[in-house]
C-alpha cells in the first residue's frame, strides 16, 4: 500500500483507539481532546500510558504552522490575562524536553518577554540557578542554567509551561523549589492539555494558598484519562508481549537502497542562542526574525527538485529553532513541510491507523550526553513519505556518533531519499555576568596538606597563607584595630600555648561536656535534614563552625548513612562573605541545598552580616538560593531557628585557637595577599602538630553518640514542634551592657562562653561579666582571667553565662573606660 493510499484509509481512525481497545484507557473531555491527543504504550514503572499530542512537534510530524500557532495563542492569552503593565515584567520557563518549544512559542505569543528552558544537558563554567525533578518521567533531572541567573530573580508574573498538565506534581514541585529561592506574587501554569484527575484538580489552589501567592490555568483543552483498575501492570505486560514480537524487526524495515545525505549551511546568526538553555531575550528574537527568511531560503535552495513532502526534524531539546525554520519553509518551499523532532522517550511502536506511534527508528545518542551514552528515537518518520528530511541540530551533537553507520543520519537516510543536515551554532554563555570572575576557580585545600583533619572530613575553601609571617602582638594588634589603622582580619594573633593547667581544664570539659555536645550536635543536624534539605552541603564558617560542621557530617553518617559534603569558608565582619568561595559553590551544588554552620552564637553579629553579604551577593553575581540561616549547637542570643540548645555553656573547641581547629588560623583578608579573584586566606600550623587536639575533640564527642541516640530523637522532635522564632534577646542585652559600662560600642561587648573566651584568647580585655551562681563552663575563663589579670565582675540576671568585654578605647598602658591609664 501506498503511502497516500494508506493515509487515506487512516482518516477518521483515532489514533487513541488501539489503546482503548485493548487496556480501556478511556479520554474524556473537550471535543477537540481526540484532535489533540492520540495514545500509545512505553515501558515506563511509573505509568504505562502516553498521551502524545498531534500538535507539539515532537512525536508526531505536524504542520509548523500548526504547531507554532497553538503556542503563540496561548501566549495571547496569558498576556490577556496578566494585563499588558504585568505581562511587560513576565517571565517564561519551559519544561525540557518536550515543551521547549512550546514554552518558547508561547514566550512569543506573550511579548518581548524573556524566555527559559529546564535543560538536561549541564554546561561547563554555567552556574545552576536551580533545579527540579519530574515525577513520572523516565529522565528526572531538570538544571537552571541562565547566562543572567538573575533572569529568575524578579518579581513578576513567572509563567510555567508544559505540554499536559496530568497530576500537577512537576508544576507543583517547580514552583515550590523556586518560590523558596525567588517568592513573587503570580505564577501563571500553561499546557496544551488539562488531564487532571478529579481527585487533583483542587491542587493547584490549595498550594497557591499554601504559598500566599496566585496560580493561574491556562490550557488549550481539558478533559480526564480513564484508567482501570490493573492498567499499569496490563500495559506493561502488552508492551512486553509486543517487544518480542518485534525483537527480529526492532525498528521499521528499511528499504533496499539508501538515500543521499548532505550538509546545508544556515548561516545562523551571530550572537543569537540556539534555544532557550541559557535565556532568549526580545533583541534575540528580533535578531532571529530578521534572519529566518535567508535560512529558509538556503534550505530551500538545497532541497532535491520535485520535493513535494519535507520534514524538518529537531533534536532533543533543541526544538524552538528547528520549528521556527520549518515555519519559516512553510512559507518559502513549494512543498507540504511537517515538523518533529527526536527524543529520548523510549515508547510502543505498532502500526495501526489508531496508534499513534506508527514506526520507531532507533539510533545511539550524538551529543555525549552527562548521564551517559544510551538510545535515541525518531517516530513517525518512516513510512510517512517524505522526500526529503533536514536534520537540525546544535553543533555540539554534531559527532562522529551522528554520521556513523548506525547514526541518525544513516537511519533516515534508510528511509527517505534525501537526508540535509543543519547545524545551529551551541550557544556558549557570556563571561559578562559572571562578575569578571576566573574560568576555574581552585578546588579546595584538604588534610593532611592543610589541616589535622582527614581529607573527607572538610574541604577548605581558602588559600594557604602559611609561609607568610602574619602575627602581631596582641596589645599591637588591638591598638591598630581600635584607632582604625587596621581590620582585624589583616593580621593574625600570637597562637595561644595553653599552660599545662588550662589543658587539664580543657581535658575535664571535654570529658563533662562530650554527651551534651552529642546531643546537641544530633539534635541540630536532624533539624536540617528534616527542614532545610535532605542531601545538604554543609558549609562551616572558619574556623569555629569547622569542627561542628565535622561532628554533624558524622552525625549524619552514624544516623542515616549519609555522606555529606562538607567545606569551611571565610566570613570576616564588616567585609562579609567569601564571594568567590560562594561562585565555587554555586558551579557545583544548588545554593538552595548549602547550610552554612558555626558553633554558637554571641549577640549575632555574624548571622546579620552573613544575610547581609548574600544579599549583596545576589545583587552583583545574581546567583540567588543560599539561605542565611545559619545552624548552630548553641544559640544562646536567640539569633537562629537551627540549633541544637538555646544553653549558654562551654563548648570546648572554644576554649583553644588552632590546636582544636585541625591547626588552621583565623581566616585573613589583606588586599596585598588576596586578590580579587582569590579565595581568602589562612594559615596551617604544622609546627603545632605535637599539641594537636583536633581529632581528640572530634572523636570524644562521636563516641557518645550511640549512647544519645534515643535522646536526640526525642529531643529533635520537641525543637521541630516548637516555635523557634528567634527574639534577637541576645542583641538588646549587648545594647544595655555597652551604654551601662560606657562602651557605646557593641563590637566591643563579647557576650557567651565561646565569645568570652575568644577575648581572652585573641584580644585585649577589660573585664569578665559572669552570672551570679555559673559554675564549672567559666573554669577556664577564670583562670585566664587570672593569668591575664582581668577583673571577673559577677552579675545578677546575666542572659548568657559570661559576657567578655575587650578594652574600649584601647592605647596599651590603659585600662579605664574612657581610655585614660590608671594604676592596677
Amino acid at each position: 500500500m501506498t503511502d497516500r493510499a494508506r493515509s487515506e484509509k487512516d482518516a477518521g481512525v483515532w489514533s487513541g483507539s488501539w489503546v482503548t481497545e485493548r487496556l480501556g484507557v478511556e479520554l474524556a473531555g473537550d471535543d477537540r481532546l481526540p484532535g489533540l491527543l492520540g495514545l500509545a504504550l512505553r515501558r515506563n514503572p511509573k505509568r504505562a500510558h502516553l498521551l502524545v499530542s498531534n500538535v507539539l512537534g515532537k512525536h508526531v510530524p505536524q504542520s509548523p504552522s500548526v504547531v507554532y500557532g497553538h503556542g503563540v495563542a496561548l501566549g495571547r492569552r496569558v498576556r490577556e490575562l496578566l494585563g499588558a503593565e504585568a505581562a511587560e515584567g513576565a517571565v517564561v520557563l519551559g519544561y525540557a524536553e518536550t515543551a521547549t518549544g512550546l514554552g518558547h512559542s508561547v514566550a512569543d505569543g506573550l511579548g518581548p518577554a524573556p524566555y527559559l528552558h529546564s535543560t538536561r544537558r549541564p554546561v561547563t563554567g554555567v552556574a545552576r540557578a536551580g533545579g527540579f525533578e519530574e515525577s513520572h518521567s523516565h529522565a528526572t533531572s531538570h538544571l537552571l542554567l541562565p547566562e543572567n541567573p538573575a533572569l529568575l530573580a524578579g518579581d513578576g508574573p513567572l509563567v510555567l509551561v508544559d505540554d499536559e498538565f496530568s497530576t500537577g506534581n512537576t508544576v507543583l514541585n517547580t514552583v515550590r523549589a523556586l518560590h523558596e529561592r525567588y517568592p513573587r506574587k503570580r505564577y501563571v501554569v500553561v499546557a496544551l492539555v488539562d488531564m487532571r484527575s478529579p481527585a487533583d484538580a483542587g491542587r493547584l489552589e490549595d498550594f497557591a494558598r499554601e504559598i500566599g501567592a496566585r496560580v493561574d490555568l491556562v490550557t488549550a483543552a481539558s478533559g480526564t484519562v480513564g484508567l482501570p483498575e490493573g492498567v499499569l501492570e496490563k500495559g506493561q505486560e502488552l508492551v512486553a508481549r509486543y517487544e518480542a514480537r518485534a525483537t527480529a524487526r526492532p525498528e521499521a524495515p528499511a528499504p533496499s537502497s539508501s538515500g543521499s545525505i548532505a550538509r546545508v549551511e544556515l548561516r545562523w546568526p551571530g550572537g543569537v542562542p540556539d534555544g532557550g538553555r541559557h535565556g532568549f531575550t526580545a533583541a534575540q528574537r528580533d535578531r532571529l526574525e530578521s534572519a529566518l527568511p535567508g535560512m529558509a531560503e538556503r534550505i530551500t535552495e538545497a532541497l532535491p527538485a520535485g520535493a513535494r513532502r519535507v520534514l524538518v526534524l529537531g533534536f532533543e531539546e533543541l526544538m524552538y529553532a528547528p520549528l521556527r525554520l520549518a515555519h519559516a519553509l512553510e512559507q518559502t518551499a513549494d512543498a507540504d513541510v511537517r515538523y518533529s523532532t527526536t527524543t529520548r522517550s523510549p515508547v510502543l511502536a505498532v502500526d495501526d491507523p489508531g496508534y499513534a506511534i506508527r514506526t520507531r527508528l532507533v539510533f545511539p545518542a550524538h551529543d555525549d550526553p552527562a548521564d551517559g551514552p544510551g538510545e535515541r528515537y525518531a517516530y513517525n518518520v518512516a513510512g510517512a513519505g517524505f522526500d526529503a528530511v533536514v536534520a537540525v541540530v546544535d553543533s555540539a551533537a554534531d559527532t562522529p556518533a551522528l554520521h556513523a553507520p548506525d547514526g541518525l543520519l544513516a537511519r533516515l537516510a534508510a528511509h527517505v531519499p534525501h537526508v540535509l543536515l543543519a547545524v545551529v551554532p551551541s550557544y556558549v554563555p557570556h563571561a559578562s555576568h559572571a562578575s569578571e570572575r576566573p574560568p576555574m576557580l581552585p578546588e579546595p585545600l584538604r588534610g593532611p596538606d592543610f589541616s589535622s583533619y582527614a581529607p573527607d572530613e572538610v574541604g577548605w575553601l581558602l588559600q594557604d597563607l602559611s609561609d607568610v609571617t602574619l602575627e602581631a602582638p596582641t596589645e599591637e594588634r588591638e591598638e591598630a584595630i581600635q584607632s582604625g589603622g587596621a581590620h582585624y582580619a589583616e593580621s593574625l594573633p600570637v597562637e595561644y600555648q595553653p599552660s599545662e593547667q588550662y589543658q587539664e581544664l580543657f581535658h575535664a570539659a571535654l570529658e563533662t561536656s562530650a554527651a551534651r555536645l552529642a546531643r546537641a550536635v544530633g539534635a541540630v543536624t536532624e533539624i536540617v535534614l528534616a527542614e532545610r534539605s535532605p542531601r545538604p552541603v554543609l558549609v562551616s564558617l572558619a574556623r569555629a563552625g569547622t569542627p561542628v560542621g565535622i561532628l554533624m557530617r558524622r552525625w549524619a553518617q552514624f544516623r542515616h548513612g549519609l555522606d555529606l559534603p562538607h567545606y569551611a569558608v571565610s566570613i570576616v565582619r564588616g567585609r562579609g562573605i567569601d564571594a568567590n568561595a560562594l561562585r565555587w559553590l554555586a558551579d557545583r551544588h544548588d545554593p538552595a541545598d548549602v547550610v552554612f554552620v558555626d558553633g554558637w552564637t554571641g549577640k549575632g553579629a555574624i548571622t546579620r552580616e552573613l544575610a547581609a553579604a548574600l544579599r549583596d551577593f545576589a545583587a552583583s553575581d545574581g546567583i540567588t538560593g543560599f539561605d542565611p540561616e545559619i545552624a548552630v549547637l548553641a544559640d544562646p542570643g536567640s539569633c537562629v531557628r537551627t540549633y541544637g540548645t538555646r544553653d549558654d555553656f562551654l563548648i570546648p573547641s572554644a576554649c583553644l585557637n588552632s590546636t582544636v581547629s585541625g591547626l588552621i588560623s583565623r581566616t585573613v583578608l589583606r588586599a596585598d595577599l588576596v586578590g580579587r579573584h582569590d579565595f581568602h586566606g589562612a594559615k596551617f600550623y604544622r609546627e603545632l602538630a605535637g599539641a594537636d587536639l583536633s581529632p581528640a575533640f572530634l572523636d570524644a564527642v562521636s563516641a557518645r553518640f550511640p549512647d544519645v541516640a534515643d535522646t536526640v530523637d526525642a529531643q529533635a522532635k520537641e525543637l521541630l514542634s516548637a516555635d523557634r522564632t528567634p527574639t534577637w534577646e541576645g542583641w538588646a542585652a549587648v545594647e544595655r551592657i555597652s551604654e551601662e559600662y560606657g562602651i557605646h560600642d557593641v563590637n566591643l561587648v563579647k557576650p557567651g562562653v565561646g565569645e568570652t573566651t575568644r577575648v581572652m584568647l585573641r584580644r585585649v580585655p577589660w573585664k569578665v561579666l559572669a552570672r551570679a551562681g555559673a559554675g564549672a563552663d567559666l573554669d577556664h575563663v577564670r583562670l585566664l582571667a587570672e593569668q591575664r589579670g582581668v577583673p571577673v565582675e559577677e552579675v545578677a540576671d546575666l542572659p548568657y553565662t559570661c559576657v567578655g568585654l575587650i578594652h574600649p578605647k584601647y592605647t596599651r598602658g590603659a585600662t579605664g573606660a574612657d581610655g585614660t591609664a590608671v594604676a592596677l
